[in-house]
């Protein structure tokens, strides 16, 4: 089973490729979501943590305080660095069990031969490289992605732009990109496009083509 990582910047419409994936049977793993649960399922990720960082991360009924943690990398890009060399290893771990359980539902065209992990960074992280077949970026002009942003959370476009901004891709390790500069109702035969060229290409019986 292959790994193909989609990854793009904020209000590109990654999500928006998920959850039409998921309709056509292909197994998506939702970094973000995935690394939230960790935090509940793992309860020594949490408690290393804290002996880390040398703060209390749980509230007064001893569950875990994520605005406490949040406070706290987005002020220390010292610390958040020294969270993310807890936390990615598990990522890591949780994603390869994950794929072990997680077999394909299929697709139009037969069996799909991949999975898909989603996540915005893990291009910026060597602790990932080796782990993706294929890399498929979703991308949109900059104006788009600023609007998708302001409607969706209510920020301002100024600080939007800023972190659009602030976010790269070595597009030299991408394979593929998925443009979403459309409507919702277009992403579909763009994503089928992109990823029936995938599926060709990684899949045993179409090898000669």
């Amino acid at each position: 089973m292959k790994t193909v990582i989609l990854t793009g910047g904020m209000g590109s419409g990654k999500s928006a490729v998920c959850r039409y994936l998921k309709t056509r049977g292909v197994p998506v793993y939702d970094s973000d979501a995935r690394t939230k649960t960790l935090y509940d399922r793992v309860p020594s990720l949490v408690d290393r943590m804290q002996e880390m960082l040398g703060i209390s991360l749980r509230d007064a009924r001893g569950a875990f305080d994520r605005k406490a943690l949040a406070s706290v990398i987005f002020s220390d890009p010292g610390k958040k660095s020294q969270v993310e060399s807890l936390v990615y290893p598990a990522v890591l771990d949780d994603f390869k069990r994950w794929k072990r359980w997680h077999r394909p539902k299929g697709w139009s065209y037969g069996p799909v031969p991949f999975v898909v992990l989603e996540s915005a960074v893990i291009l910026s992280h060597p602790l990932f490289d080796g782990i993706g077949d294929r890399v498929v970026l979703v991308d949109a002009d900059e104006s788009i992605r600023v609007a998708r942003s302001v409607a969706r959370d209510g920020s301002d476009p100024d600080a939007a732009l800023r972190r659009i901004r602030a976010q790269s891709f070595d597009r030299d390790r991408v394979d593929a990109i998925l443009r979403n500069d459309g409507p919702l109702e277009a992403l579909p035969v763009e994503t089928d496009r992109v990823f029936l060229d995938l599926f060709l290409s990684l899949h045993n019986k179409y090898k000669q083509y």
